[in-house]
């Protein structure tokens, strides 16, 4: 059996391949993404695959491969990125890591609305910049979270951790919005199941932790920012592409609404010439949601156990049911 693996993996993962025992495992050693053309070329008679989300497995990867291909393993919990129904139609088995970022992933959306809300990048830089002079009354005001309304957009896994963390800073109500209610979820915070609109108008911090699926593609959009108040917050660390990042930066322009933290865009990373990157009401992050050192080693061993598992035709760990 033969594997490629698309990407250097943290000493977890590497330790997880060492015991490979008789799979033949070709790793591609660096931090960067393979090149497209490195990608076709090599995984040509794979058994199996290992790949990130910055991966697109699509018809022309799987045509590469070839009817050896038995598995795909991704190292992240979403699989937008994957080419699903082509690769159900060819009998591939895929494994993911639905739960291990759930926490890491929840702190980080904390702290992106903490630093939207409160405008830290923006502090930072005028201490930097010589823009403290003295204390003003008003000046560097943002917002809070004691007595303010949460909604959550996709009240899953890691919406109901960013809610867990929320709770303590005082916030009086939390709305959520998704394709169905939650109730065994919503009831540790009281949080009432409302269409998407009414979230909109009544959250003072909206935050998106949905899938990214055909019907969440461009949710948040010029209509939805039209309904929010302007003294709201948007969060973002779903999917880039739940929102149309043009109608976004006119909202923020244009003072609709107040302020959003990004930790995903639409492409990534974001040129740099971007607009949203011209605006200090918009603080965004280059994807870390999972980036800590334990997080990121215990997806990459669950990842390589995901790979190995399927190579021997065995129950993965963790697989994603087609």
């Amino acid at each position: 059996m033969q594997a490629l693996v698309t990407r250097r993996l943290p000493p977890g993962g590497l330790a997880a391949l060492a015991r490979a025992g008789a799979c033949s495992i070709e790793q591609w050693d660096s931090d960067e993404p393979i090149p497209q053309s490195e990608l076709l070329a090599r995984v040509a008679g794979k058994h199996g695959l290992l790949c990130l989300l910055s991966d697109r497995i699509d018809k022309e990867v799987l045509d590469a491969a070839g009817s050896n291909l038995k598995v795909i393993s991704t190292m992240s919990a979403g699989f937008d990125h994957l080419a699903l129904e082509e690769i159900k139609k060819r009998g591939i088995r895929v494994g993911y890591i639905p739960d291990i970022l759930t926490d890491a992933t929840a702190e980080l959306t904390v702290a992106l609305l903490l630093a939207t809300c409160r405008r830290l990048p923006e502090s930072v830089e005028e201490v930097k910049n010589g823009g403290w002079t003295t204390w003003k009354p008003f000046w560097m005001c943002g917002y809070g979270l004691s007595d303010s309304t949460v909604g959550i957009i996709g009240l899953g896994r890691i919406g109901q951790a960013v809610a867990r963390r929320l709770k303590p800073f005082g916030v009086k109500r939390f709305l959520y919005a998704g394709r169905h209610p939650k109730p065994e979820g919503a009831a540790e915070f009281e949080a009432e199941f409302v269409p998407l609109t009414r979230l909109a108008e009544e959250s003072d911090f909206v935050v998106v932790t949905c899938s990214l699926t055909p019907d969440t593609a461009g949710l948040c959009n010029k209509d939805f920012f039209g309904k929010m108040k302007k003294t709201s917050v948007f969060i973002n660390t779903s999917r880039g592409a739940v929102v149309n990042q043009d109608d976004l930066y006119q909202a923020l322009v244009s003072g609709q609404i107040a302020a959003a933290g990004l930790d995903v865009t639409t492409p990534e990373p974001l040129p740099t010439e971007h607009p949203l990157l011209s605006l200090k009401n918009c603080v965004i992050l280059p994807h870390i949601g999972s980036a800590t050192y334990a997080t990121r080693s215990t997806m990459s061993v669950l990842a390589v156990n995901n790979l190995l598992a399927g190579l021997k035709g065995e129950s993965m760990p963790s697989e994603l049911h087609l």
